[in-house]
């Protein structure tokens, strides 16, 4: 026999002083169902839901240990004694009357005691517990806010056979979604997870506590997606809430919590989910990520899982900017025998539309009104729309209209946006006039514009150069008071009153077409709101106007519009224009103190202006400013700047366009920009003839061999001048002409004279031999002609217009013997040059190619550079 003897004192604690007692804290798992063995007054208002939880996630986090402040709760000044006949009766009646109190720690307590020691005897403390008062012991400590005490001590009751849902009524219910929603609001969500996890344990309908959406939400702005997963296992049809969890994600662009919860997913659900697969894709497009959505496909497509229509829609509708991958998709599909929807065609539509395919995408109109016709589908507002800003876009405006025709045959309405895109499609081909008709016909129609179908109106205006009437139409849209004004000055200046009084075929009162007003007198029936694209049509239209430019920037700030980057630039194109230099650099200034970083659009309108001006140090010093801000020149800004000088004054500006030259080639714009290679060629070779422009004869000469060097490809020359014209970090030269013409070797040869001319000029002297390298023997003897006519134009040149020494290079007893290319023939002075060569490649097939070399002596150089110091 064993005695059990309970102490509860006048203290803060309390103590169980049997010896063979043991704490069992253990975790805790749903037990099996069992009915209580009498029937209580109070029964749960919340009835078992099923189970749908993963199998993993079926056990509940143990409880947490009794605080302190309930540890202290405990106090009853009595001295119990146990023993085995007749006992079981006195502790059950001790354990309600202290449920009653509202005492549930010793309740459990007690419980816990009892299913330690008592064995069989637990069934029978069980049945004679009085559920009534453990009820209201739980209300009692729910109203005092005690949900963490209540919930922690549910798991002990149960282990004595004690169902927890027969012991919390409605009143408890109300009680337990009021603190919860509380807690939830204070933030502690990972608390609120914990303790909902113990009571999905018994089976509780947790959604019913609190909104689950909530609860997702305030994970997904904590950016934490297992807390989210982790509640989210807990109720039924988690899949929905997963997918809620993918898109939140998704929204706030973090790819990492998204393939987190994808990881997720897999593990837990048994099966695939079409929706989360779905929610995957269009996650990667919110991303920017489409290379994710293609390696979420080809993984659903390991499984051997067949995608359903929507994920395949969302796949194309993601990759939509490719064209290829979308079509391949579409192809696909038809393999899988998976049909295509109205969506389907629609975003193959937009597909086109971005890839600007106006073939493809009347192929795929045709097919989609073939499958209306036999009754497949049925096109909606937004096929027609996609297909006419397909044509507006291409500025095919008669194919535009005629899909309008297609739209009213088969009864469907028009909506703004369509009107927006047919006025686009007339306005984009210039078509002022019939811009305003489709304008008028809207109206007519009652469909209500928009501020993007003004905008358009005021751009054609604009690309029109009908400045005036671009800023008539707008203040007549906005009701201004002066629009009386403007209809009679108007009306005077056309005629009279009569012609006010016309009517349009829709009885519409029209203003004559000759004073660029629009043809409704209607601007009152409805709103018109500008916008920054507004104010930034008709700042283009103030042209170099700068103060009418101000006055609407201080009138769109008024109405609470910020200026953009576009805003910004067209001030500093405008600026320009009135050829206010300092002003546009100085917008350009506020706007990084305003803390707005300017684009390459807004650099390059300043360096425009800049150009223009003539003020070029200016122009390149914004141009490496831009470049230390790491913001990406475009071709534009190449453009100016290499054209931004007609001739070359010294070295520095030539390096300068040679370094911008390879730079535009890094960034792989060169094939954009091929056709002007000319244009800096000619630059750099008059530069070059600078070295004998005293010599007449030399400049004409000069002429006639540009002539005969059209048509070929001058980017090699350029490459050639860019690797001589670098800063030396040695004193000797090399000068690399293989592969050039006779024209780009002579180029290339007083481009280094040139330079090495400025270079003494400021002080630095001659260093040692100038070395050309003309090519190889076996190139030069099966080129014939050609190679020796390059080779004999270079000797012509060096010695008999420069009047420098050439000297066969690696021929040591030519130098020493004084050996004078000027004062023999040509062909005599190199005679043993060109016949040895060939005979020492014969001699091995294995042996190096030999280069043929030109040495332009030290002394000589040094020489000419005196002469031409003393003349200057």
């Amino acid at each position: 026999m064993r005695d059990l003897v309970i102490v509860f004192g006048s203290s803060s604690s309390s103590a169980i002083t049997n010896p063979h007692h043991r704490n069992n804290h253990h975790r805790y798992r749903p037990a099996a169902s069992s009915e209580p063995s009498r029937n209580t007054k109070s029964s749960s208002s919340l009835a078992k839901s099923p189970p749908s939880l993963p199998q993993h996630h079926s056990a509940v986090p143990p409880p947490a240990p009794v605080s302190a402040a309930c540890a202290r709760s405990l106090r009853i000044s009595t001295t119990v004694e146990w023993n085995p006949d007749g006992s079981v009766e006195y502790y059950a009646e001790l354990a309600s009357k202290l449920a009653e109190d509202g005492r549930l720690q010793d309740v459990a307590l007690i419980a816990e005691t009892v299913g330690a020691v008592s064995g069989a005897n637990v069934s029978r403390f069980a049945s004679m517990l009085d559920f009534d008062l453990l009820a209201r012991g739980i209300w009692l400590n729910l109203q005092q806010g005690k949900i963490e005490c209540v919930i922690q001590t549910l798991p002990k009751l149960e282990t004595v056979g004690i169902p927890p849902l027969d012991l919390i009524d409605e009143s408890s219910v109300k009680l337990m979604r009021k603190l919860f929603r509380g807690m939830v609001n204070s933030g502690e969500v990972e608390k609120f997870v914990g303790l909902v996890e113990i009571l999905a344990g018994f089976q509780f309908k947790i959604k019913e506590l609190v909104d689950p959406f909530d609860i997702v939400n305030i994970c997904v702005d904590n950016s934490d997606p297992d807390l989210a997963i982790r509640y989210s296992c807990l109720l039924p049809h988690s899949e929905i809430l997963f997918c809620r969890i993918i898109h939140g994600f998704g929204k706030k662009g973090d790819m990492g919590s998204v393939m987190a919860t994808y990881e997720a997913c897999k593990q837990i659900l048994v099966t695939p989910n079409m929706y989360i697969y779905r929610s995957m894709i269009d996650a990667s497009g919110l991303c920017g990520d489409y290379m994710k959505s293609r390696y979420i496909y080809e993984d659903l497509l390991k499984q051997n899982v067949k995608p359903n229509i929507y994920v395949l829609n969302s796949l194309m509708n993601v990759n939509s900017n490719d064209i290829g991958y979308t079509l391949e998709i579409y192809k696909n599909m038809q393999k899988l025998n998976v049909a295509a929807d109205m969506a389907s065609y629609n975003i193959l539509l937009k597909a086109c539309c971005l890839a600007g395919r106006v073939d493809l995408a009347q192929d795929i109109y045709k097919e989609a009104k073939r499958m209306e016709s036999s009754g497949v589908l049925k096109l909606d507002s937004f096929t027609y729309c996609t297909i006419i800003k397909v044509f507006a876009d291409a500025k095919l405006w008669k194919m535009a209209l005629k899909v309008k025709e297609d739209m009213q045959c088969a009864g469907v309405k028009p909506n703004t946006h369509t009107w927006s895109s047919l006025i686009s499609a007339c306005a984009n081909a210039g078509l002022v006039e019939q811009a305003n008709h489709l304008f008028e016909e809207m109206l007519a129609a009652g469909c209500e514009p928009n501020s993007q179908c003004f905008n358009i109106l005021l751009h054609a205006c604009v690309e029109a150069h009908q400045y005036d009437r671009a800023f008539r139409l707008f203040q007549l849209w906005k009701g201004s008071p002066d629009e009386e004004a403007l209809h009679s000055d108007d009306i005077v200046s056309n005629g009279g009153v009569s012609d006010l009084k016309k009517m349009n075929r829709h009885g519409i009162s029209v203003v004559n077409r000759k004073s660029g007003l629009p043809y409704t007198r209607c601007s009152k029936r409805f709103f018109f709101k500008p916008t920054t694209a507004t104010y930034n049509i008709l700042l283009k239209a103030c042209g170099t106007d700068y103060y009418r430019g101000k006055e609407l920037m201080g009138e769109m700030k008024s109405l609470g519009l910020a200026p953009n980057l576009i805003t910004w630039s067209t001030l500093i194109n405008m600026c320009g224009g009135s050829g206010d230099v300092e002003g546009a650099i100085q917008i350009l200034r506020t706007m990084h103190a305003a803390g707005i970083k300017p684009d390459v659009v807004a650099y390059t309108t300043a360096i425009k202006v800049c150009v223009e001006s003539k003020k070029l140090k200016l122009a390149f010093s914004l141009f490496e400013e831009m470049r230390r801000y790491q913001i990406k020149p475009n071709l534009v800004t190449y453009n100016t700047l290499l054209r931004a000088r007609s001739k070359y004054g010294s070295l520095h500006e030539v390096r300068q366009c040679l370094a911008i030259y390879q730079d535009m080639r890094k960034a792989g714009l060169y094939h954009r920009y091929k056709p002007n290679d000319y244009f800096l060629k000619e630059l750099i070779e008059e530069w070059c003839e600078g070295v004998i422009q005293e010599d007449s004869y030399n400049q004409d000469k000069t002429i006639n061999q540009r002539q005969t060097n059209l048509g070929r490809p001058v980017s090699l020359l350029i490459e050639r001048l860019s690797v001589h014209l670098q800063e030396r970090t040695a004193g000797n030269l090399a000068i690399d002409l293989q592969g050039l013409t006779e024209v780009e070797a002579r180029i290339v040869v007083l481009a280094v004279l040139r330079m090495i001319k400025e270079d003494f000029m400021r002080g630095d002297g001659v260093i040692d031999d100038v070395l050309i390298i003309l090519g190889t023997a076996e190139a030069i003897s099966d080129s014939g002609k050609q190679e020796r006519v390059v080779k004999d134009a270079l000797i012509k040149l060096l010695n008999s217009e420069l009047a420098l020494k050439v000297v066969p290079a690696g021929r040591k007893h030519a130098r020493e013997t004084g050996f004078d290319a000027k004062s023999s023939d040509d062909s005599d002075q190199f005679s043993d040059l060109e016949n040895d060569k060939p005979r020492e490649v014969a001699s091995s097939t294995r042996r190096p190619a030999i280069l043929q070399r030109l040495l332009v002596t030290k002394q000589s150089l040094h020489q000419w550079l005196q002469r031409k110091s003393s003349r200057s």
